[in-house]
């Protein structure tokens, strides 16, 4: 892992060292122009200065990154738990950030954990395309992906295999009997939910059923997300008998509008989740999910992570980890 120097700079943007230094350190001999060319050289590279200058390993405090997309939802929360009491005993403290959801801060928050000098970084984003935001701190400290698959990319990653998850979800519906099945909470910016409905539609299609399916209001998962569409298709003439929801949260959001419309579930509509978080099993709620082995994803992450610090040229490892669906009482047989 290769920090950026104030010499790698100067080489791009084709001037001396001391150019670049005073530049950097606003010096008024150097003119507007080259100044913000080298800002501009600095930023593309994530140059970090000497406030957040990375320790050495003799000073090294063990620390893990964590940068999640949204700590509110119980499936991130669950994952961040776990990852948390494997760094532990591994001797590693771990230092959290989230982004909200918004792919713009994504590359903002990595830097901060950069700049906190942390050992290396785990990471579960929230667009696909934050790879590219990022990719200039890839080289200077080890990461880890993990919840999304890479397809492809050079990045060490570990995640479920989420065509499979939402494969067997289907296939369990329709041995039920249902033959008419939605899809609620499409979302295009990640991989792993394009897999999700992918898995779907093609378990629908290889028993000669249609698909049908309907996105995430504002592509946001949610539960007031899955409560909005809840509202909208229980109101309208019901051409389902059963729902796959894209998350459990999701699955909450829709059991909520169900309650409050008056649809029985799974008397009238059966419902299908995907995470299995700790609620997903409470009573009241017993709902039929597919199963993230989140202690084992977070186990592999830590692991994978602590080998890339250890052995900074190791090549890339990608793990896709199976899911497994787990019955309870949210859907019937017709």
């Amino acid at each position: 892992m290769k920090r950026v120097t104030l010499k790698d700079i100067a080489n791009v943007a084709n001037v001396s060292f001391t150019t670049v230094s005073r530049a950097l350190a606003g010096n008024p001999e150097i003119n507007e122009e080259t100044r913000k060319h080298i800002l501009q050289i600095s930023r593309d590279m994530g140059y970090v200065g000497s406030k957040g200058s990375r320790r050495s390993d003799a000073i090294s405090g063990k620390t893990i990154g964590l940068l999640v997309n949204n700590i509110r939802s119980p499936f991130t929360a669950e994952v961040a738990f776990h990852i948390e009491q494997h760094a532990w005993a591994q001797g590693y403290t771990l230092l959290m950030s989230h982004t909200v959801g918004k792919r713009q801060m994504h590359g903002e928050v990595y830097r901060i954990l950069f700049e906190k000098a942390v050992d290396g970084i785990i990471s579960m984003p929230a667009h696909e395309m934050v790879y590219d935001d990022i990719k200039h701190y890839l080289a200077q400290v080890p990461t880890v992906f993990i919840n999304e698959d890479l397809q492809g990319r050079s990045e060490s990653y570990v995640t479920i295999d989420n065509y499979k998850g939402s494969y067997i979800g289907t296939e369990y519906l329709l041995s039920l009997g249902h033959k008419k099945i939605i899809y609620c909470g499409r979302a295009s910016t990640k991989v792993s939910r394009q897999l999700r409905l992918k898995g779907y539609i093609e378990a629908c299609e290889a028993y000669g059923c249609t698909p049908q399916h309907i996105e995430y209001p504002y592509g946001v998962d949610s539960t007031q997300c899955g409560y909005m569409m809840g509202k909208e298709i229980f109101t309208r003439p019901r051409d389902f008998t059963a729902i796959f929801a894209a998350t459990d949260t999701t699955a909450f959001g829709l059991m909520r509008a169900a309650a409050e419309i008056g649809v029985r579930i799974p008397e009238d509509v059966s419902l299908i989740g995907f995470d299995n978080v700790d609620l997903s099993g409470m009573p009241g709620i017993a709902l039929t999910t597919i199963d993230q082995p989140k202690e084992a994803i977070a186990g592999v992450a830590v692991n994978m992570l602590l080998e890339k610090i250890k052995y900074p040229a190791i090549e890339s490892s990608h793990r896709l980890l199976n899911p497994s669906l787990v019955v309870r009482e949210s859907c019937r047989q017709l």
